[in-house]
C-alpha cells in the first residue's frame, strides 16, 4: 500500500511469525507501520529503502486496514496493533525460550517495564535493557552497544527510539547482528504505565489516534494533520501507478 509493501497477518499469526523469525537467528528487521509510516516514506526515499523487502512491515493502524478494504484489495490487510505484537510475542516467546533485548527510552521507563512484563508473563527472558543516550553515537558507542547485545544471546531486540530513528536502527541491528529487530514505537510506555493508552472502543473504532492527539497536542498534531492528508494522497498515487504498471485484459506478465 502506497509506498510500502506490507505483510498479510492477523495478531495471532503475527506472534507467531515472530517466534519463528527470531528462532532462525538470522539478522532480520521488522516495523510496525501506520499512515504516518506511509506518509514519511512517501517523503523520502532513504526511508523507503530501509522498509523495502527482506523487511517485514505489519499494518499497525486502521486507517490501513480501511484503505485495503475500500480498495478491495485481496487479500485484505487487517490491524496488526504494535502494543498488543509485543505483549503477545513475549507470551508466546515463552515455551520458545526467546531471549529479548529492550533498547530505548529512559532507564526509569525500561525499568517498570521490565518489572511489569515478568510479572504479566512469568519465566520470560529478558536478558538485557539499554537506554541510549539522546544523541547520535559514534561508531565506538555503536560497536560497544551491539557487542553488549550480542553478548546476551538474545533472539529479539526491541527497539523503541521513536519514529523514522527507531525503523533505521532495526535495519542496522539486522545488518550487523544474528537477531530479529523490531521497532516497536510506544509499546514501551505503553506497556511500562507510563503513557496511557486508548480506550478499547477507541481503538475498535479507530479513534485511537484522536486520543493520543489530546493527550499530546503540541507533539502530535503536525503528524496527524499533515501526515493522514499525505497518507491518503501518497495511497491514491501509489495505487494508480501501480495499476498503469498492470498489463491491459488482467494478464500479467
Amino acid at each position: 500500500m502506497g509506498p510500502i509493501e506490507f505483510t498479510v497477518s492477523n495478531r495471532y499469526d503475527a506472534a507467531v511469525m515472530m517466534v519463528r523469525l527470531a528462532q532462525e537467528r538470522v539478522g532480520r528487521h521488522v516495523h510496525l507501520a501506520n499512515a504516518y509510516t506511509v506518509a514519511l516514506a512517501d517523503k523520502s526515499a532513504k526511508y523507503r529503502e530501509v522498509l523495502r523487502a527482506p523487511a517485514v512491515n505489519f499494518p499497525d493502524g486502521k486507517p490501513i486496514a480501511w484503505v485495503s478494504a475500500m480498495s478491495r484489495q485481496s487479500p485484505r490487510l487487517t490491524q496488526v496493533r504494535g502494543p498488543q505484537l509485543f505483549l503477545d510475542t513475549f507470551d508466546a516467546g515463552r515455551t520458545a525460550g526467546l531471549k529479548h533485548f529492550l533498547l530505548g527510552s529512559t532507564p526509569e521507563v525500561l525499568t517498570a517495564l521490565e518489572s511489569n512484563l515478568k510479572a504479566k508473563f512469568p519465566n520470560i527472558l529478558i536478558v538485557g535493557t539499554e537506554s541510549p543516550p539522546f544523541r547520535p553515537l559514534v561508531a565506538k558507542e555503536i560497536d560497544e552497544q551491539d557487542k553488549r547485545i550480542q553478548e546476551t544471546g538474545a533472539h529479539i531486540v526491541w527497539v523503541g527510539l521513536g519514529t523514522p530513528k527507531q525503523d533505521f536502527e532495526a535495519e542496522r541491528l539486522a545488518r550487523k547482528l544474528p537477531v530479529l529487530a523490531v521497532a516497536i514505537g510506544a509499546a514501551f510506555d505503553f506497556a511500562a504505565g507510563t503513557v496511557r493508552e486508548a480506550p478499547a472502543w477507541m481503538t475498535r473504532c479507530g479513534l485511537e489516534w484522536v486520543f493520543r492527539l489530546c493527550c499530546e497536542p503540541r507533539r502530535l498534531w503536525k503528524r496527524y494533520l499533515f501526515g493522514n492528508a499525505r497518507f491518503l494522497a501518497s495511497t491514491l498515487r501509489w495505487s494508480r501507478a501501480r495499476r498503469m504498471r498492470e498489463p491491459q485484459g488482467g494478464q500479467r506478465q
